[in-house]
């Protein structure tokens, strides 16, 4: 069956792509981080992805710039100009070491942006919490959890049966 739709013809069975649940993510993803990124630019005087490295060292969680831009999902390059930038602001020093494996470690500054990003961050995360019930929680954690387990399994999978790739099974 055809429909016509504002001046073009679409299949009945067709999604629109406001529908497709990996556009509906993403809207939510880019609404999270357009908020923090005014919130820690204007509490902070940090960006974004400065904030993600300061999280991340100030966490124990990455040491070296590799580590960092991969648990940020930031392109390695563009991480290794967001640690020079903090250096530079004397929130970060480099030990020496090879290339981008030189362990980085917050400053005294550092740490204290740190603590101060950190609580905004758990704010920001209760507020948002605060908007669901226990169930509903418990039931996002385990979707989420769900859906990055395929995407990570489809994104490795590559091509699928059909001759297409994982990209083609949002379509």
């Amino acid at each position: 069956m055809v429909e016509a739709t504002a001046g073009r013809e679409t299949l009945a069975a067709d999604l629109v792509i406001t529908e497709l649940l990996s556009f509906r993510l993403h809207r939510v993803v880019n609404a999270f981080e357009r908020s923090a990124a005014l919130l820690f630019r204007r509490e902070f005087d940090v960006s974004l992805g400065e904030w993600r490295a300061l999280a991340l060292l100030g966490g124990g969680v990455a040491s070296t710039t590799n580590r960092i831009a991969r648990l940020a999902g930031i392109d390695p390059a563009q991480m290794s100009r967001i640690v020079t930038k903090l250096a530079d602001r004397g929130f970060v020093v480099r030990s020496s070491g090879p290339g981008n494996s030189s362990p980085i470690s917050l400053t005294p500054a550092g740490l204290r942006t740190y603590k101060g990003l950190i609580a905004a961050a758990r704010a920001r995360n209760t507020a948002f919490l605060s908007a669901l019930t226990e169930d509903e929680i418990v039931h996002l954690n385990s979707a989420l959890e769900k859906l990055a387990t395929l995407a990570i399994g489809m994104e490795r999978a590559g091509p699928n049966d059909e001759g297409g790739t994982a990209a083609d099974l949002d379509r």
